[in-house]
């Protein structure tokens, strides 16, 4: 099998499962031992190097590091008594945010203006923080936004019983107060007119704004009282909306709806439902979404296909809908069939349409040498570049390829700007930056290292909430109560140190087999050499899951090599501390991805 290159920074950066996973490369293990120590305000400015919003994201993200936690998969239930769970990493941001000093002065400050001009389409997160990234090198960045308050999606479509305006205000002027950055309160309805401007480059984060809409009977003489999940959002969050009918139907299955459905509740709806096409398990919305709703008496039926809306004398007064199941055809596709039942009937006074969300770009002539794919009508954009056909025009966020989460427009906006400085600096954007990395060993005695290396038996900690009837009473008050310095403490002491990597020396090794015999993951393997399947199954517990790669390393007295699994290594040690040679280290791996410049 071929050798492990360690000095590949991609190699321990995958195996840190939760910053491979996170699209922006936070390192999480990183900031979780400074909030260990009670050190907030590194563990923040680490947040916002790589995610640009911790307050933010600790509140509202939709946490792809978690289930890439390796915690998750290697816990032992009999010891917790209850289920694998990864660590609460998201939650741990928060406790950055909230606990943080006045960091103001530790954030950058802008250049003298280096004469380019940068266009961003929206003030969005992906804008934010192409203009964040650019603006300490001197470009100056206008951020374009029909709205007048800076955000995006994330200050007109979150509620504020998730996620406070205060937040909002504060991580937004972290970035707009850098310097070389304007703010137009000015829509954007030429992309043609706007190139004609004399813009050295143009990034378009103009968000997914259009919600979509359902083509059944009765939809246009039920008009007045049905409403597009994400134009009401927007309208609650400005204040134009302040009331919905006591029977409200949210159709969908998605984070949108489920903000819809619990914004009802504080508006008024005392029945309040909502109602999708899939099964529950199937639902785009995060699980811990869905758990908040349900706490807060709102019912999921699932299986139900939305068939017509009910209009009486003129007025919305309920809808019919169509019982399936899924089935999979000839083929393995998975179809929706009628299970023959009768169509049920649900009383209503208002519907809240959330099914989902498109891109609009009338705004963007197709003459002007922008592709776009016929089939989705979307903008042809590099997925690693973020470069669209028109050289100096790149996209990003949910403008780009649909929509997604805050954290991926945050990635995008950061791959965007490394496109931009490089392209008008005549470089090839495609060649991109490797990361920084720094290797430094723990060891500080011959059994002893400079981190916690216990593994915590404790399960995970749950976050306070607000009790309900508090809750639901006031529309701008905070569900979320986050965790308090004790119990972010504790949890922290859940993380596995993923990123302090045993490292082997091959020609110290005298394969004495102490460290197999001490792994309490059989992950240690001396072995002779095979091709990768067979050694996967010929390992003393089978690496089963070829997503992780088996660390392997030659140059053995004997003739055999090393492999050790990467995929279930608690990084606890043991190895380092038994071997009496020392061929085991345990080594910090700190990878920070480049930004532009």
């Amino acid at each position: 099998m071929q050798r492990t290159d360690i000095a590949d920074p991609n190699y321990f950066l995958k195996v840190v499962d939760c910053q491979w996973a996170c699209p922006a490369h936070t390192p999480v293990p990183e900031y979780i031992r400074l909030i260990a120590h009670g050190r907030y305000s590194d563990a923040y400015m680490i947040n916002w190097q790589s995610n640009v919003f911790p307050g933010i994201l600790g509140r509202t993200c939709d946490r792809p590091c978690e289930p890439a936690c390796r915690r998750g998969r290697v816990e032992d239930e009999t010891l917790t008594g209850k289920r694998k769970e990864p660590v609460a990493i998201c939650r741990l941001k928060r406790v950055a945010a909230d606990f943080k000093d006045d960091i103001t002065g530790r954030l950058p400050r802008a250049p003298a203006p280096n004469g380019r001009r940068i266009a961003c389409v929206g003030a969005g997160p992906a804008s934010l923080t192409v203009a964040r990234n650019l603006a300490v090198l001197g470009y100056e960045i206008t951020l374009f936004d029909h709205s007048p308050r800076t955000g995006g999606l994330i200050r007109t479509q979150i509620p504020r019983f998730r996620l406070p305006e205060s937040v909002i205000d504060e991580e937004v002027a972290n970035v707009t107060g850098i310097g070389n950055i304007r703010i137009e309160n000015r829509s954007i309805d030429s992309l043609s007119a706007l190139l004609a401007e004399g813009w050295d480059a143009v990034f378009v984060g103009s968000g997914a704004p259009r919600g979509r809409d359902l083509d059944i009977p009765g939809r246009s003489e039920g008009d007045a009282n049905i409403h597009l999940g994400i134009e009401w959002l927007a309208s609650v969050s400005f204040g134009h909306v302040s009331r919905i009918g006591k029977r409200v139907i949210v159709l969908g299955g998605g984070n949108t709806a489920m903000d819809c459905c619990r914004t009802a509740r504080r508006l008024g709806g005392e029945e309040v439902k909502v109602i999708v096409r899939s099964g529950f398990e199937e639902m785009k919305a995060s699980p811990w979404e869905k758990d908040d709703a349900i706490a807060e008496d709102i019912p999921i039926l699932n299986w139900h296909v939305p068939k017509a809306f009910v209009v009486e004398g003129g007025r919305l007064v309920g809808m019919t809908f169509e019982i399936v199941r899924a089935e999979q055809d000839g083929d393995g596709r998975r179809r929706l069939v009628p299970t023959g039942e009768p169509d049920p009937f649900f009383a209503c006074d208002d519907v809240l349409v959330a099914v989902g969300q498109e891109n609009a770009f009338p705004w963007i002539e197709r003459d002007i040498g922008l592709e776009f794919d016929p089939r989705s009508d979307m903008p042809t954009v590099d997925q690693v570049t973020m470069q669209s056909t028109i050289a100096h025009v790149f996209f990003g966020g949910d403008a780009a390829f649909g929509p997604k989460n805050i954290i991926w427009a945050v990635a995008h906006g950061h791959a965007a700007a490394i496109s931009i400085h490089r392209h008008l600096n005549g470089e090839d954007v495609a060649e991109r930056p490797p990361p920084r990395v720094s290797i430094v060993s723990q060891k500080m005695g011959i059994h002893e290292w400079s981190y916690d290396n216990d593994v915590a038996l404790d399960a995970r900690f749950k976050v306070p909430h607000l009790v309900k009837g508090r809750a639901l009473g006031d529309l701008h008050a905070e569900v979320e109560l986050g965790f308090d310095l004790d119990l972010a403490w504790k949890e922290a002491q859940r993380c596995l140190n993923c990123d302090v990597q045993t490292v082997f020396t091959a020609p110290l090794c005298i394969e004495c087999d102490a460290c197999v015999d001490i792994c309490p993951m059989d992950c240690i393997n001396f072995t002779p050499d095979l091709d990768e399947p067979d050694l996967r199954q010929r390992l003393s517990a089978p690496a089963l899951n070829s997503d992780q790669p088996i660390y392997v390393a030659d140059g053995l007295a004997t003739g055999r090599v090393m492999a050790k699994d990467e995929d279930v290594c608690l990084h606890c040690g043991l190895c380092a501390e038994r071997c009496p040679t020392g061929a085991w280290d345990m080594r910090k791996y700190l990878i920070e991805p480049t930004w532009a410049g």
